[in-house]
């Protein structure tokens, strides 16, 4: 597939992006090698290929969703800088 200067200058003002006459042909030139090599990659044979969502194989990493004992209160508030009894005490922002 072949991309002309003139395409690319098309889809640029389209984009509102200004691309001077260099950049166009840079551009057609770049978008012509994709184009290109994404023909290359539809010439292999896929048919025996099964379908993935990532290269290498992943198993699930959840773990197992066990009730578990929370901090009580005292713990949590332990690590505070400073506390009131039932809550952490922060300093007034406005």
């Amino acid at each position: 597939m072949k991309i002309t200067a003139e395409e690319v200058e098309y889809v640029s003002k389209l984009a509102r992006l200004e691309l001077s006459p260099e950049e166009t042909i840079e551009m057609a030139g770049q978008l012509d090698r994709i184009l290109a090599y994404v023909d290359k990659l539809n010439e292999l044979d896929t048919g025996r290929v099964e379908p993935t969502t990532h290269a290498i194989s992943i198993t699930n990493a959840f773990r197992e969703d066990v009730l578990k004992d929370s901090l009580t209160q005292e713990k949590a508030l332990a690590n505070g800088p400073a506390r009131n009894g039932e809550s952490f005490v922060v300093p007034k922002v406005i």
